[in-house]
């Protein structure tokens, strides 16, 4: 590292000398001293970035974010401002060529454009809609600032409660390693109430839902859902495939609640919700097509266009008598029956 800021320096030198040939000794010494300063400024932020672990840094880009998405536009004499105010590196300046780097650090991991406004010089997100979708980007923003608050508060440990996975996480690195070279995977799996057994599978995708991490993959006959904690290994196989240039994850669950994808009819479902639950619901859509198509002072109506699975009754269910279940008639009935079964038990 000392090598390469000493080279920086000498380049820099020489071309500011170079610049200033056939000047007199007063404007050569003027030059000299500016490139000296610029040097100095610059090898003091590599050697700062060079010391720096890279959880601080994602904390740097993290703070960007969210102060942008909290002020909307900003100088970057205001963002520097608030830098120094939040004590992010240690009370020292964030300056310019530090804010360009993360800037293109942030469009390269996140995906978030920081654009500057011409007239005012303010900076702002120009593709807010990234932040709010379902991407992997969005769930790494959503990690990092829950990590950045949590690292900032050790003596709160005790007071912040989180849920937890309860198992699976350590599959996770193979796996991705294996969807990013195209290779089938070797899994040891165990369902519930069956012996385990092994299988080989190209993993498409993983997805998260309910505290447990899910692999889609395809068996070689059809495409399947493994929970990562029911496996008791997973291994790289040799074996190569190719992922299907028509197929997407996203669509694949779009139509879907949770990770249960059978032959359940797609239906437009309408729900009434009372008390409380319209507000839970509003405010955390159960799906991308939820549609608010009534309010009233008693009760609340949306709209879904979805297929009812066992896991979206489950969650109907799981706002007891604050919903109803409108249309269709045959889930408004299997609900009825299940509501039966459970009354039975007690």
């Amino acid at each position: 590292m000392q090598k390469e800021n000493l080279f920086f320096f000498s380049f820099s030198s020489e071309s500011t000398f170079g610049e200033a040939k056939g000047t007199n000794k007063r404007a050569k010494c003027k030059h000299f001293l500016h490139s000296l300063l610029q040097n100095l400024v610059l090898c003091e932020t590599f050697r700062t970035f060079a010391n720096m672990k890279p959880a601080k840094i994602f904390q740097q880009y993290v703070w960007l974010v969210n102060t942008l998405r909290q002020y909307k536009r900003l100088t970057l004499e205001e963002i520097n401002n608030l830098w120094v105010k939040n004590d992010v590196i240690g009370g020292s300046p964030l300056n310019r060529v530090s804010f360009y780097r993360h800037k293109d650090a942030i469009l390269n991991m996140f995906g978030i454009n920081i654009d500057c406004e011409q007239k005012t010089y303010k900076y702002f997100i120009s593709n807010p809609e990234v932040i709010n979708d379902d991407s992997i980007e969005r769930w790494m923003l959503s990690t990092l600032t829950v990590n950045t608050a949590l690292s900032d508060s050790a003596s709160l440990n005790d007071r912040i409660l989180l849920e937890t996975v309860p198992a699976g996480e350590e599959y996770l690195q193979t796996l991705i390693l294996a969807m990013k070279t195209n290779r089938r995977v070797v899994i040891v799996y165990q369902r519930f109430g069956l012996e385990s057994g092994e299988r080989t599978v190209s993993p498409y995708a993983l997805k998260l839902f309910h505290r447990r991490w899910y692999l889609l993959a395809f068996t070689g006959r059809h495409i399947a859902t493994f929970s990562l904690d029911r496996m008791h290994s997973v291994e790289l196989s040799e074996e190569t495939f190719e992922m299907p240039a028509d197929f997407s994850p996203q669509q694949y669950f779009s139509e879907y609640f949770g990770v249960t994808t059978d032959e359940t009819p797609l239906a437009h479902v309408v729900i009434r919700v009372t008390g409380w639950a319209p507000n839970y619901i509003r405010t955390l859509p159960l799906h991308h097509s939820q549609r608010e198509i009534t309010h009233t002072d008693e009760y609340t109506e949306f709209s879904f266009d979805i297929r009812p699975t066992d896991d979206f009754i489950g969650e109907l269910m799981s706002y007891g008598d604050s919903l109803e279940v409108m249309e269709p008639s045959d889930l408004r009935l299997k609900i009825c029956e299940n509501l039966k079964e459970t009354l039975n038990k007690y």
